[in-house]
Order: structure tokens, then C-alpha cells, then sequence
């Protein structure tokens, strides 16, 4: 029976029920965190390889360039060739850095608000605003980028295949503070959402106000399939982009972070040729050069195109069925509900999980204080204010497959308890019977 036709009485039995497991869950003493998406040690494992035997001696790239030296801004040829393949774009279009694509959304946000972009008649700090449009929920970290920086939110809604066009083509086309908007267009973060080929033909089209606006195409996951065999397809958004005549509109992001190892992994930028000159004029007052023997490293561990297929298939192996246990579980215990929903993605690093409105915050709380940590609830709207109270994400791939049963479950657990607690202070307010006690 749906919560919403039970009487006081069944509402009060199941509350009571529910406490009683989970008193149960915190009496194990769990210490468990699935608040972030990282990769678990077996994934780290698969490329060891990279670090014991890929350079043997050898430390020069394919046009002669001894990689121990200083030299060579944008990234070796090899480099380049992988995160063409990755991306699908030519080799020409990428510059590669260290090991963080999220410093290079930095430091190219840095760049444009103390000097401009290609295309600003003024640097972004000499606007008296400068604003951003963040489909939400989305990533936190760029959210943070934002507010460390001044620069103002504006929340967009993502619809089943992408964000709300409508809305972004109107925004940017009336205010020219409006300078950016953030996107992870594959699997994206938290949803799982792969933008359709309509959303990608509309983002290259689009007709900001502003001469300088930038779409950060954050494509952390385009090699992330949980289901190798049916992998999402994406546009490449800047031919797209081009062939709109807006070829200098984009600036596209990717990693081997969790292809290879977060703490060592190369990061690339695709842009057009003029953007890339521009980025290059900044960029040589930073660097003589990055870590070359790394970029060494990851080009010869991968080699190609099937290279990262056949090694991202190992990746899959060990995350699926982490993913598809906890939405197991979520099916057992909360479907049919009509008390949360959640996202069955097809790739990347987490499920998006919806409560019923005014239940997130509690829910994290309540597993807190159980021993589980998932993701502050509103960290995945700007300012970390989720207006409805109701979004969740939720990591599972650095667990185990014998920490994800309790911790999913003891989530289950307190998302009815959360919402118990909601129905007891809105439908019975006036009444005492239900309990407007918490637990402590």
C-alpha cells in the first residue's frame, strides 16, 4: 500500500517497523562512503602496466622529442592522437596538459575573466556581472568554480535528453553577462544522460547576445560505458559548431582520470585552431612544458582506438554490476512507491536519486549517523541549494560488492523514514500520534 492511502495508524506501525532495522544498521558500526566517483583499487589494477614497463628506456616521443627534457607546450603527437581517438576530432584541435581536465576549466575560466577570450572586447571581470547557465543537477566542482570566482548561476532543468533548449536559446540570447554554460554531454553527472543529436545540433546553434560566450563541453565520460556493446552516441560538437558557423564557440574537456589513474593521468582540450593559438598566447607564461613522460606512458599503455575499448570493457566489468546491484535493490525496496525515483544509467559514475520534496537532506543525514556517506544533498544544484530538496547522487564504484548491500539497503531504509517524517509534519501536524520525534 502507497504511503499516501495509509492511515495514521499503518503509518505509525511502518515507522516504528523502520526504526527498528534501522537502529539494526546502526548497531554495525558501518563506515562506508560512496559520496564521490572514484575508481575502486581492482580498477587502479588494470593499469599497472603503464607504470612498470610502458617506457623500458625509451623516452622519446615519435618525433624524436626526449620526453625528460623541458619543451613541447601543447602535448606530444601520441598524446594528441588518443584524445582524437577519444573524442573524435583531429589531432590538431587538441592541446594535452597534466593530469586534471577540471584545472584546465579552471585556469581557462581564470584566463577569460583577467583577460577575455577570443572575441571579448573586454575581460569578463570588467563586466559588472559575469553569469553562467548550470543545467541541474550537475557537477559540483564546477558549481564550485563559479562561486569561488563570483561568477553567477542560473539553474537550468535537464529534460530526458539534455537541458531545457528553450530555455538556454532564450537566456542567451537576451543577456550578454551571460558568458558560459557548463555541460557534461555524455552520461553526464549525476543523471547518467547522454544529450540527443537534437540538443548538440541546438547548442551549436545557438545565438548568445554575448560575442564571448563558451559552452564548457565537459566530456568526462565518452569512453564510460557500463554496456560496451551498446554504447551512447555523441555528435561531435565542434564539427557541429563549424559547420553552424560558430567554430570558435566551444571548448570540449577530457581525461584518462578514470581510464587510467586519477593521480596520473593526462588531460586534453579540443578547440578550434584560432581558440587554441589563443589558449597557447596564455598557457606559455605557465608551463615550458607538461609532464611529457606521462603522456609517453598513457600513448603507449592504450596505442589506439581499440586499445582503450578493449581496456574501458575491463572498467565495465567491474563497475556493471556494482551499478546494477544497487538499482536492484532500489527496484525490491521502493519500487512502486511513488515516494523517490531514480536513473539506470547506461555509463559513467553515478545514479541521480530523487526523493519525495523536502526528504534529501534528511536522508543523507540519517545515513550519516548510521556510518554511510553519500554526497551532501543541494551539492548538485549551484550554491548547494536543491530547491526542492529532493536530489541525491550517488556513487557506487569504489565500494565493494559486500559494502553496497548494507549501504544500499540502509539507504532504502532512510529514505521512508525521511519521508515519514515529512508525511507526520504535513498531514498530521495538528496531531502528535505519528511522532513528530526524530531520531536523534
Amino acid at each position: 500500500m502507497l504511503y499516501s492511502q495509509m492511515s495514521k495508524e499503518q503509518l505509525q506501525a511502518e515507522k516504528t517497523a523502520l526504526e527498528k532495522q534501522y537502529a539494526d544498521y546502526k548497531a554495525k558500526g558501518l563506515k562506508l562512503d560512496m559520496s564521490r566517483g572514484k575508481p575502486a583499487p581492482e580498477q587502479l589494477n588494470l593499469s599497472l602496466d603503464m607504470l612498470l614497463h610502458c617506457l623500458d628506456g625509451d623516452y622519446k616521443s615519435s618525433n624524436g622529442i626526449d620526453c625528460r627534457n623541458y619543451g613541447v607546450l601543447d602535448g606530444i603527437p601520441e598524446a594528441k592522437a588518443l584524445f582524437q581517438e577519444m573524442l573524435g576530432v583531429s589531432a590538431d584541435e587538441v592541446i594535452v596538459g597534466g593530469n586534471s581536465s577540471l584545472q584546465m576549466m579552471y585556469d581557462t575560466i581564470i584566463r577569460a575573466m583577467q583577460l577575455g577570450v577570443l572575441g571579448s572586447e573586454k575581460p569578463w571581470c570588467k563586466y559588472e556581472h559575469v553569469k553562467f547557465l548550470c543545467p541541474a543537477p550537475g557537477y559540483d566542482r564546477h558549481f564550485a568554480i563559479c562561486q569561488a570566482l563570483g561568477i553567477e548561476m542560473i539553474n537550468v532543468d535537464y529534460l530526458e535528453d539534455g537541458p531545457d533548449m528553450d530555455a538556454v536559446e532564450k537566456l542567451v540570447s537576451e543577456d550578454e553577462e551571460i558568458k558560459g554554460i557548463w555541460c557534461v554531454p555524455m552520461y553526464s553527472n549525476p543523471t547518467g544522460i547522454t544529450y540527443s543529436d537534437a540538443v548538440v545540433k541546438r547548442f551549436a546553434n545557438l545565438k548568445p547576445k554575448a560575442k564571448d560566450f563558451r559552452i564548457f563541453w565537459d566530456n568526462a565520460y565518452c569512453v564510460h560505458d557500463l554496456y560496451p556493446n551498446a554504447p551512447a552516441v555523441l555528435p561531435d560538437i565542434l564539427s557541429a559548431c563549424a559547420n553552424a558557423g560558430h567554430p570558435d564557440m566551444v571548448y570540449e574537456f577530457c581525461s584518462t582520470s578514470k581510464v587510467s589513474f586519477p593521480g596520473a593521468g593526462i588531460s586534453g582540450v579540443a578547440a578550434s585552431s584560432a581558440n587554441l593559438i589563443d589558449l597557447r598566447k596564455v598557457w606559455k607564461f605557465a608551463t615550458i612544458g607538461p609532464d611529457k613522460l606521462n603522456q609517453l606512458r598513457q600513448a603507449r599503455f592504450f596505442r589506439n582506438e581499440s586499445g582503450i575499448e578493449a581496456h574501458m570493457a575491463r572498467h565495465a566489468r567491474l563497475l556493471r554490476p556494482k551499478f546494477e546491484q544497487v538499482i536492484s535493490i532500489f527496484r525490491e525496496e521502493l519500487d512502486g512507491s511513488s515516494i523517490a525515483s531514480w536513473t539506470e544509467p547506461r555509463g559513467g559514475y553515478f545514479l541521480s536519486f530523487d526523493t519525495m520534496p523536502g526528504c534529501a537532506a534528511r536522508t543523507v543525514e540519517l545515513c550519516r549517523r548510521a556510518g554511510v556517506k553519500f554526497t551532501p544533498a543541494g551539492s548538485t544544484w549551484p550554491y548547494g541549494r536543491d530547491p526542492q530538496d529532493s536530489n541525491i547522487r550517488i556513487a557506487p564504484s569504489f565500494a565493494s560488492a559486500e559494502e553496497i548491500e548494507p549501504a544500499a539497503r540502509l539507504f532504502t531504509i532512510c529514505v521512508r523514514l525521511a519521508t515519514l517524517e515529512k508525511l507526520a509534519a504535513t498531514r498530521f501536524a495538528s496531531e502528535t500520534a505519528l511522532g513528530a520525534e526524530r531520531i536523534a
